[in-house]
C-alpha cells in the first residue's frame, strides 16, 4: 500500500512538471513571436539621410520623392509592408532593426493626385499591428534645363524647360528684377513656363531664381551674359573678312522672326548669292572672327581660367524659318585650322534635325538659343577633367586665332555623332535651307543648388 502511494506522487509530480514545461514551451513560443513581431510599431522622429549634404542625418517634417529616410522609434522587427501615400513602397529587411529603419520615397509615389485619406501619411504594417503617422510628401525639387532665348530684349516672352514647375508664382531676374504676374505654366507636366522679360535686367547676367508650388530653382547661369559676346555684327567684336568668308555687306538687317525678333545684323550662313549647296561638299559657306580677339583678358575676369570646362559653353541664336532635314549641319570651330569634314578635334558638328537618332525636321518660330557645353567639342568630351584654361590655351597655340561657323553639306554616319553607335548612313543632297545665326557668345553654365534646408 505505501508503495501504492508514493507511485501516485510520482506521478503527480511528473504531470505537474510536464504541466510547467508545456507553460514555460509556450511562454518561449510566445516571447519568441514578440521578438519576431517587435511588438506595437512607435516612430518617435523621421531624419533625411543625404550624403552630399554637411548635415547628412537631419531631422525633418517632410520629404521628396527619391529622398533616403532613417524612421527612429521601436517595433520595426517584423515590418511586412509600407504604404507611402497609399502607394507600396519596398524596403531592405537587411536595413531594419527593432528601432531604426531605411526606406527610400518611391518617384513613383502620388502626391497631391494621392486620396485624401492616404495623402501625406506613412504606413507601416506588421502581421500583427500596423501603425500610420502623418508625414509630408513632396514633389520632386524642380528644375530648370533650358531657357528658349537667354539673351531677349525686354517686353519679349521667354520659355523656361525642365521638370517640376508647377504654379510659377514668382520669376527674379538678374539684378534683383521680380516678375510675379503674367506667368504661365504647364499644368500637366511641369515641364514649362513662360514669363515675359522685364525692363532693368542686369547685363551682367547670371540665373534665373523662381518660385513654385514645388519649391524653388535657379537656371544655368548664362541669362544676358552680354559681356560673353564674341561676335554680334553690330560692333560687339570685330568680323574676320578673308578668303571666302562672308562679309559685312552680306550681313542681314531686316527684322526677321515672330515672338523673339531679331536684333540688329545677323548672318545668313547660305548667302542670297548662293541658290542652293551641292550634295557631298564641305565648307560651302564661312564666317569667322578677325582673330584678333582675347578669350583670356575678355572672359576670365567673370570666368575663371580654373573653372571646370563643363560649368562653361557657346552660345549663339538662331533662326530657320522653314523646315531643315535630311542634309547639312554647321561646324562650329575654336580655331582657323580646319579644312572641312571633321568629326574630331577643337570642333563641334551641330545636326538639330537628328534627334534621338531619328530624322525630325527642325524649325523655329523666332530666335532661340542654342547652348553647347565645351564638352561637347570632341577634343574635349572623352570624359577627361579639362578647366577652361585648357580651351585658352589650345587657341593661344594656334597660328590662326579666328573662331567661326562653317556650313556644310557632306555624308557623315550616325555614329560618328558622340552617344550613338548605330551603323546609319545620312547621305547628303541639295539644299537650299536657310540657316541664320546671332550673337555668338561665351557663357557660364553653373547652377546654383536650392536646398530645402540652408546649411
Amino acid at each position: 500500500m505505501k508503495e501504492n502511494i508514493l507511485s501516485k506522487n510520482w506521478w503527480q509530480r511528473i504531470s505537474v512538471f510536464g504541466i510547467v514545461l508545456l507553460g514555460l514551451l509556450v511562454m518561449a513560443c510566445s516571447n519568441d513571436d514578440e521578438d519576431e513581431d517587435g511588438g506595437e510599431v512607435v516612430v518617435n522622429a523621421i531624419y533625411l539621410q543625404d550624403v552630399d549634404s554637411e548635415v547628412q542625418d537631419r531631422e525633418v517634417s517632410f520629404a521628396r520623392l527619391g529622398q533616403l529616410l532613417r524612421l527612429e522609434g521601436s517595433g520595426f522587427t517584423g515590418m511586412r509592408r509600407i504604404y507611402i501615400n497609399g502607394f507600396e513602397t519596398s524596403f531592405n529587411p537587411v536595413y531594419v532593426s527593432e528601432t531604426s529603419m531605411l526606406i527610400r520615397v518611391s518617384g513613383d509615389t502620388p502626391t497631391i493626385e494621392a486620396e485624401e485619406d492616404v495623402r501625406n501619411t506613412i504606413r507601416l504594417v506588421k502581421d500583427n499591428s500596423e501603425a500610420t503617422i502623418e508625414f509630408e510628401i513632396r514633389s520632386s525639387a524642380p528644375g530648370i534645363n533650358k531657357i528658349s532665348h537667354t539673351l531677349p530684349n525686354p517686353g519679349e516672352e521667354i520659355t523656361v524647360y525642365g521638370t517640376g514647375l508647377i504654379e510659377v508664382n514668382r520669376v527674379v531676374f538678374p539684378g534683383d528684377v521680380e516678375v510675379t504676374e503674367g506667368i504661365t505654366f504647364d499644368e500637366e507636366d511641369g515641364e514649362f513656363f513662360t514669363v515675359t522679360v522685364p525692363e532693368g535686367v542686369s547685363e551682367d547676367g547670371g540665373s534665373l531664381y523662381i518660385e513654385s508650388a514645388n519649391g524653388a530653382a535657379y537656371s544655368p547661369s548664362y541669362f544676358n551674359v552680354q559681356d560673353g559676346v564674341i561676335l554680334n555684327f553690330d560692333g560687339m567684336g570685330e568680323l574676320g573678312e578673308f578668303g571666302n568668308t562672308i562679309r559685312q555687306d552680306a550681313l542681314i538687317s531686316e527684322p526677321m522672326g515672330m515672338g523673339n525678333v531679331s536684333q540688329g545684323n545677323y548672318v545668313a550662313h547660305r548667302p542670297d548669292s548662293i541658290e542652293a549647296f551641292d550634295a557631298g561638299r564641305n565648307r560651302v559657306s564661312e564666317v569667322f572672327t578677325s582673330g584678333n580677339e582675347s578669350w583670356r583678358s575678355q572672359f576670365t575676369p567673370f570666368i575663371p581660367a580654373s573653372t571646370p570646362l563643363e560649368e562653361v559653353a557657346f552660345q549663339f541664336d538662331i533662326y530657320v524659318p522653314e523646315p531643315w532635314s535630311e542634309s547639312g549641319y554647321l561646324k562650329i570651330l575654336l580655331i582657323n585650322n580646319f579644312n572641312g569634314g571633321e568629326w574630331a578635334g577643337g570642333v563641334y558638328n551641330y545636326v538639330p534635325w537628328i534627334v534621338e537618332g531619328e530624322v525630325e525636321p527642325f524649325e523655329t518660330e523666332g530666335w532661340t538659343t542654342v547652348t553647347i557645353p565645351f564638352t561637347d567639342f570632341y577634343l574635349f568630351n572623352d570624359g577627361e577633367e579639362y578647366t577652361f584654361d585648357d580651351v585658352l590655351q589650345f587657341r593661344e597655340s594656334a597660328n590662326f586665332k579666328n573662331f567661326g561657323i562653317f556650313f556644310e553639306n557632306s555624308d557623315f554616319n550616325l555614329s560618328d555623332i558622340p552617344g550613338y553607335s548605330s551603323d546609319v548612313d545620312f547621305p547628303s543632297a541639295e539644299t537650299s535651307v536657310q540657316v541664320y545665326t546671332d550673337n555668338w557668345r561665351i557663357v557660364p553654365s553653373e547652377t546654383p543648388t536650392v536646398t530645402d534646408f540652408p546649411e
